[in-house]
Protein backbone atom coordinates (compact mmCIF):
# COMPACT_ATOMS: atom_id res chain seq x y z
CA UNK A 1 0.00 0.00 0.00
CA UNK A 2 1.96 3.15 -1.34
CA UNK A 3 1.06 6.19 0.69
CA UNK A 4 2.00 9.65 -0.35
CA UNK A 5 3.41 11.68 3.11
CA UNK A 6 3.04 15.53 2.34
CA UNK A 7 4.63 17.47 5.86
CA UNK A 8 4.21 21.54 5.68
CA UNK A 9 3.29 22.25 9.36
CA UNK A 10 5.96 25.23 9.65
CA UNK A 11 9.54 26.12 7.80
CA UNK A 12 10.05 22.27 5.82
CA UNK A 13 8.25 20.93 2.73
CA UNK A 14 8.73 17.33 2.95
CA UNK A 15 7.68 14.75 0.91
CA UNK A 16 7.94 11.01 1.08
CA UNK A 17 6.21 7.80 -0.08
CA UNK A 18 6.31 4.16 2.17
CA UNK A 19 4.83 1.30 1.43
CA UNK A 20 3.59 -1.37 4.02
CA UNK A 21 5.58 -4.21 2.20
CA UNK A 22 8.82 -2.58 1.24
CA UNK A 23 9.12 0.24 3.82
CA UNK A 24 10.29 3.54 2.92
CA UNK A 25 10.84 4.03 -0.85
CA UNK A 26 11.95 7.76 -0.71
CA UNK A 27 11.66 10.72 0.75
CA UNK A 28 12.05 14.62 0.07
CA UNK A 29 13.25 18.02 2.26
CA UNK A 30 13.58 21.66 1.45
CA UNK A 31 14.06 23.29 4.31
CA UNK A 32 13.20 26.86 4.20
CA UNK A 33 16.63 28.47 6.62
CA UNK A 34 17.81 30.41 4.39
CA UNK A 35 15.21 32.02 4.04
CA UNK A 36 14.24 32.79 7.27
CA UNK A 37 17.44 33.42 8.97
CA UNK A 38 17.49 36.91 7.83
CA UNK A 39 14.41 37.61 10.59
CA UNK A 40 15.73 35.56 12.74
CA UNK A 41 12.68 33.33 13.10
CA UNK A 42 10.08 32.02 10.97
CA UNK A 43 7.52 34.11 9.04
CA UNK A 44 4.61 32.48 8.60
CA UNK A 45 3.28 34.11 5.29
CA UNK A 46 6.16 33.29 3.97
CA UNK A 47 6.67 29.90 4.98
CA UNK A 48 3.16 29.51 3.08
CA UNK A 49 4.86 31.03 -0.13
CA UNK A 50 7.26 28.61 0.33
CA UNK A 51 5.02 25.62 0.66
CA UNK A 52 3.45 26.31 -2.41
CA UNK A 53 6.54 26.97 -4.68
CA UNK A 54 8.26 23.49 -3.88
CA UNK A 55 5.37 21.17 -2.81
CA UNK A 56 4.76 19.83 -6.33
CA UNK A 57 8.20 19.50 -7.67
CA UNK A 58 9.44 17.79 -4.17
CA UNK A 59 6.14 15.32 -5.36
CA UNK A 60 6.97 14.67 -8.42
CA UNK A 61 10.50 14.22 -7.40
CA UNK A 62 9.66 11.52 -4.36
CA UNK A 63 7.29 9.88 -6.86
CA UNK A 64 10.40 9.37 -9.38
CA UNK A 65 12.33 8.19 -6.39
CA UNK A 66 9.99 5.94 -6.00
CA UNK A 67 9.68 4.50 -9.29
CA UNK A 68 6.02 4.93 -9.24
CA UNK A 69 3.73 7.05 -10.93
CA UNK A 70 0.61 8.83 -9.20
CA UNK A 71 -1.94 6.14 -10.28
CA UNK A 72 0.13 3.80 -7.93
CA UNK A 73 -0.58 5.45 -4.68
CA UNK A 74 -3.03 3.91 -2.62
CA UNK A 75 -3.54 6.81 -0.13
CA UNK A 76 -2.15 10.25 0.57
CA UNK A 77 -1.55 11.35 4.35
CA UNK A 78 -0.92 14.97 5.18
CA UNK A 79 -0.02 17.26 8.44
CA UNK A 80 -3.13 18.54 9.58
CA UNK A 81 -2.02 19.86 12.74
CA UNK A 82 -0.87 21.64 15.29
CA UNK A 83 1.72 24.12 12.57
CA UNK A 84 0.55 27.44 11.29
CA UNK A 85 -2.62 27.55 9.63
CA UNK A 86 -1.63 29.10 6.25
CA UNK A 87 1.10 26.37 6.00
CA UNK A 88 -0.98 23.56 7.15
CA UNK A 89 -3.54 24.78 4.78
CA UNK A 90 -0.73 24.67 1.51
CA UNK A 91 -0.30 20.72 1.97
CA UNK A 92 -3.74 20.00 3.79
CA UNK A 93 -5.86 21.18 -0.13
CA UNK A 94 -2.75 19.73 -2.42
CA UNK A 95 -2.91 16.40 -0.49
CA UNK A 96 -6.61 16.53 -0.69
CA UNK A 97 -7.07 17.52 -4.20
CA UNK A 98 -4.58 14.49 -5.31
CA UNK A 99 -7.06 12.04 -3.15
CA UNK A 100 -9.66 13.09 -4.85
CA UNK A 101 -8.42 13.11 -8.42
CA UNK A 102 -7.15 10.28 -7.96
CA UNK A 103 -9.77 8.37 -6.09
CA UNK A 104 -8.38 7.68 -3.24
CA UNK A 105 -8.47 7.78 0.48
CA UNK A 106 -6.78 10.85 2.69
CA UNK A 107 -5.50 11.11 6.03
CA UNK A 108 -4.73 14.06 8.20
CA UNK A 109 -2.16 13.23 10.61
CA UNK A 110 -1.34 14.82 13.49
CA UNK A 111 2.16 16.22 13.41
CA UNK A 112 2.76 15.23 17.23
CA UNK A 113 1.91 11.49 16.67
CA UNK A 114 4.14 11.55 12.98
CA UNK A 115 7.23 12.75 15.45
CA UNK A 116 6.60 10.12 18.11
CA UNK A 117 6.63 7.21 15.45
CA UNK A 118 9.12 7.96 13.53
CA UNK A 119 11.70 6.33 15.06
CA UNK A 120 9.73 2.96 14.22
CA UNK A 121 10.96 3.83 11.05
CA UNK A 122 14.28 2.27 11.46
CA UNK A 123 15.67 -0.77 11.40
CA UNK A 124 15.30 -1.93 15.20
CA UNK A 125 12.24 -0.01 16.09
CA UNK A 126 11.61 0.30 19.42
CA UNK A 127 8.29 -1.74 20.48
CA UNK A 128 5.31 -0.41 22.39
CA UNK A 129 5.49 0.87 25.05
CA UNK A 130 7.34 3.44 25.52
CA UNK A 131 8.14 7.04 26.61
CA UNK A 132 8.68 9.34 24.75
CA UNK A 133 9.87 12.79 25.11
CA UNK A 134 9.07 14.88 22.28
CA UNK A 135 11.49 18.18 22.00
CA UNK A 136 11.37 20.31 19.40
CA UNK A 137 11.01 24.08 18.36
CA UNK A 138 7.41 24.37 19.37
CA UNK A 139 6.77 21.23 21.87
CA UNK A 140 8.39 20.01 25.07
CA UNK A 141 6.62 17.12 26.05
CA UNK A 142 6.68 13.30 27.90
CA UNK A 143 4.20 11.39 26.65
CA UNK A 144 3.76 7.81 27.55
CA UNK A 145 2.76 5.70 24.57
CA UNK A 146 0.88 2.52 24.70
CA UNK A 147 0.50 2.40 20.93
CA UNK A 148 -0.95 3.90 18.15
CA UNK A 149 -2.82 6.32 19.09
CA UNK A 150 -2.89 5.54 22.91
CA UNK A 151 -1.04 8.89 24.25
CA UNK A 152 -0.68 10.13 27.84
CA UNK A 153 0.46 13.39 28.52
CA UNK A 154 3.11 12.94 31.09
CA UNK A 155 4.32 16.59 31.08
CA UNK A 156 4.86 19.44 28.82
CA UNK A 157 6.26 22.83 29.07
CA UNK A 158 4.39 25.86 30.59
CA UNK A 159 6.22 28.74 28.81
CA UNK A 160 8.67 28.20 25.96
CA UNK A 161 9.80 24.56 24.13
CA UNK A 162 13.54 24.07 24.52
CA UNK A 163 13.93 24.57 20.69
CA UNK A 164 12.54 27.99 20.86
CA UNK A 165 14.68 28.57 24.02
CA UNK A 166 17.69 27.65 21.95
CA UNK A 167 16.56 30.09 19.26
CA UNK A 168 16.51 33.07 21.14
CA UNK A 169 19.49 32.02 23.17
CA UNK A 170 21.26 31.82 19.58
CA UNK A 171 19.63 35.38 18.24
CA UNK A 172 20.68 36.80 22.11
CA UNK A 173 24.34 35.45 21.35
CA UNK A 174 24.49 36.67 18.19
CA UNK A 175 25.02 32.99 17.00
CA UNK A 176 22.82 32.88 14.02
CA UNK A 177 19.93 30.37 13.42
CA UNK A 178 18.42 27.94 13.72
CA UNK A 179 19.43 28.59 16.94
CA UNK A 180 20.01 24.72 18.09
CA UNK A 181 22.77 23.51 15.85
CA UNK A 182 24.76 27.11 16.70
CA UNK A 183 24.13 26.78 20.16
CA UNK A 184 25.58 23.43 20.24
CA UNK A 185 28.81 24.30 18.13
CA UNK A 186 29.60 27.48 20.62
CA UNK A 187 29.37 25.16 23.35
CA UNK A 188 32.27 23.05 22.41
CA UNK A 189 34.38 25.37 23.03
CA UNK A 190 32.60 26.84 26.04
CA UNK A 191 34.02 26.36 29.83
CA UNK A 192 31.98 24.00 31.34
CA UNK A 193 32.73 25.29 35.07
CA UNK A 194 32.46 29.21 34.52
CA UNK A 195 28.73 29.50 34.82
CA UNK A 196 26.15 27.13 36.22
CA UNK A 197 22.83 28.09 34.77
CA UNK A 198 19.82 26.86 36.87
CA UNK A 199 17.98 23.60 36.19
CA UNK A 200 13.98 25.15 35.78
CA UNK A 201 11.54 23.25 38.32
CA UNK A 202 13.39 20.21 39.15
CA UNK A 203 13.66 21.08 42.52
CA UNK A 204 9.46 20.45 42.59
CA UNK A 205 7.99 17.01 42.02
CA UNK A 206 6.44 16.25 38.28
CA UNK A 207 6.94 16.03 34.52
CA UNK A 208 6.70 19.48 33.29
CA UNK A 209 9.02 21.86 31.61
CA UNK A 210 9.75 26.06 31.91
CA UNK A 211 12.45 27.64 29.87
CA UNK A 212 11.41 31.10 30.20
CA UNK A 213 12.91 31.88 33.13
CA UNK A 214 16.49 30.33 31.88
CA UNK A 215 16.33 32.52 29.06
CA UNK A 216 16.33 35.32 31.09
CA UNK A 217 19.41 34.18 33.45
CA UNK A 218 20.93 33.59 30.07
CA UNK A 219 20.00 37.56 29.18
CA UNK A 220 21.16 38.56 32.61
CA UNK A 221 24.45 37.02 32.59
CA UNK A 222 25.61 38.29 28.99
CA UNK A 223 24.65 41.83 30.21
CA UNK A 224 26.74 41.30 33.80
CA UNK A 225 29.18 39.60 31.55
CA UNK A 226 29.89 40.91 27.95
CA UNK A 227 29.34 39.48 24.75
CA UNK A 228 33.08 38.89 23.75
CA UNK A 229 33.65 35.40 22.17
CA UNK A 230 35.17 33.27 24.62
CA UNK A 231 31.71 34.61 26.88
CA UNK A 232 29.30 33.86 24.30
CA UNK A 233 30.76 29.83 24.54
CA UNK A 234 30.62 29.83 27.82
CA UNK A 235 27.24 30.76 28.08
CA UNK A 236 26.39 28.64 24.66
CA UNK A 237 27.49 25.85 27.26
CA UNK A 238 25.89 26.60 30.59
CA UNK A 239 22.58 27.28 28.75
CA UNK A 240 22.57 23.81 27.21
CA UNK A 241 23.97 21.95 30.00
CA UNK A 242 21.07 23.39 32.13
CA UNK A 243 18.54 22.45 29.55
CA UNK A 244 20.17 18.75 28.77
CA UNK A 245 20.23 18.34 32.71
CA UNK A 246 16.56 19.26 33.38
CA UNK A 247 15.45 17.08 30.24
CA UNK A 248 17.83 14.03 31.47
CA UNK A 249 16.38 14.57 35.58
CA UNK A 250 12.57 14.89 34.25
CA UNK A 251 13.07 11.57 31.49
CA UNK A 252 14.91 10.02 34.51
CA UNK A 253 11.25 10.32 36.56
CA UNK A 254 9.58 9.71 34.24
CA UNK A 255 10.98 6.19 33.47
CA UNK A 256 10.24 5.55 37.10
CA UNK A 257 6.99 6.65 37.12
CA UNK A 258 5.66 4.52 34.86
CA UNK A 259 8.52 1.78 34.65
CA UNK A 260 8.63 1.61 30.77
CA UNK A 261 12.27 -0.37 29.66
CA UNK A 262 11.88 1.73 26.29
CA UNK A 263 12.67 5.86 26.07
CA UNK A 264 12.25 7.16 22.61
CA UNK A 265 13.28 10.71 21.78
CA UNK A 266 11.97 12.59 18.62
CA UNK A 267 12.18 16.19 17.64
CA UNK A 268 14.62 18.65 16.43
CA UNK A 269 16.66 19.05 19.47
CA UNK A 270 16.62 15.20 19.42
CA UNK A 271 19.83 15.64 16.78
CA UNK A 272 21.77 17.33 19.68
CA UNK A 273 24.51 15.05 20.47
CA UNK A 274 25.25 15.95 23.73
CA UNK A 275 21.64 15.66 24.72
CA UNK A 276 21.71 12.22 22.93
CA UNK A 277 24.95 10.91 25.13
CA UNK A 278 23.17 12.17 28.25
CA UNK A 279 20.18 10.43 27.59
CA UNK A 280 22.16 6.98 27.22
CA UNK A 281 23.48 7.00 30.57
CA UNK A 282 19.87 7.99 31.97
CA UNK A 283 18.44 4.84 30.24
CA UNK A 284 21.66 2.47 30.82
CA UNK A 285 21.27 3.69 35.07
CA UNK A 286 17.27 2.26 34.46
CA UNK A 287 17.70 -0.78 32.38
CA UNK A 288 16.25 0.51 29.42
CA UNK A 289 17.20 0.74 25.84
CA UNK A 290 16.77 4.33 23.99
CA UNK A 291 15.81 4.98 20.49
CA UNK A 292 15.96 7.78 18.14
CA UNK A 293 15.56 8.25 14.53
CA UNK A 294 18.17 9.31 12.45
CA UNK A 295 19.11 12.81 12.19
CA UNK A 296 16.84 13.69 9.32
CA UNK A 297 13.93 12.42 10.39
CA UNK A 298 13.93 14.13 13.96
CA UNK A 299 13.16 17.37 12.33
CA UNK A 300 10.04 18.15 10.22
CA UNK A 301 9.89 15.42 7.37
CA UNK A 302 7.68 13.91 4.82
CA UNK A 303 8.38 10.29 6.19
CA UNK A 304 7.09 9.51 9.50
CA UNK A 305 3.77 11.76 7.95
CA UNK A 306 3.55 9.03 5.33
CA UNK A 307 3.89 6.11 8.13
CA UNK A 308 1.66 7.16 10.73
CA UNK A 309 -0.69 8.01 7.43
CA UNK A 310 0.01 4.74 6.40
CA UNK A 311 -1.19 2.82 9.67
CA UNK A 312 -4.42 4.63 9.54
CA UNK A 313 -5.20 4.60 6.35
CA UNK A 314 -4.63 0.39 6.20
CA UNK A 315 -6.49 -0.16 9.14
CA UNK A 316 -9.78 1.99 6.89
CA UNK A 317 -9.56 5.65 8.35
CA UNK A 318 -10.09 8.09 5.63
CA UNK A 319 -11.71 11.49 5.34
CA UNK A 320 -14.41 13.30 3.60
CA UNK A 321 -14.00 14.93 0.99
CA UNK A 322 -14.01 18.47 2.93
CA UNK A 323 -11.26 19.48 5.08
CA UNK A 324 -9.38 21.71 7.98
CA UNK A 325 -6.77 22.67 9.92
CA UNK A 326 -5.84 22.14 13.16
CA UNK A 327 -3.02 24.65 14.20
CA UNK A 328 -3.55 23.69 17.70
CA UNK A 329 -4.83 20.00 17.98
CA UNK A 330 -4.59 17.97 21.35
CA UNK A 331 -2.38 14.87 21.64
CA UNK A 332 -4.64 12.86 23.80
CA UNK A 333 -8.07 13.65 21.57
CA UNK A 334 -6.52 11.01 19.34
CA UNK A 335 -7.79 7.26 19.44
CA UNK A 336 -6.35 4.57 18.06
CA UNK A 337 -6.88 3.43 14.48
CA UNK A 338 -9.93 2.00 13.15
CA UNK A 339 -11.75 3.31 16.59
CA UNK A 340 -10.03 0.16 18.23
CA UNK A 341 -9.79 0.21 22.53
CA UNK A 342 -7.84 3.26 24.29
CA UNK A 343 -6.89 0.60 26.88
Amino acid sequence: MPVLGIETSCDETGVAVYDGARGLLAHRLHSQIDTHARYGGVVPELASRDHIRKLAPLIREALTDAGISRHGLDGVAYTRGPGLAGALLVGAATARSLAYALDIPAAGIHHMEAHLLAPRLEADPPAFPFVALLVSGGHTMLVQVAGVGRYRLLGESVDDAAGEAFDKTAKLLGLGYPGGPAVEKAAREGDPKRFRFPRPMTDRPGLDFSFSGLKTHTLNTVQREGDDPQTRADVARAFQDAVIDTLAIKCRRALQATATPRLVIAGGVGANAALRERLAEVAEAHHARVFYPRPEFCTDNGAMVAYAGHLRLAAGESEPTAFDVAPRWDLESLSPPSGESRK
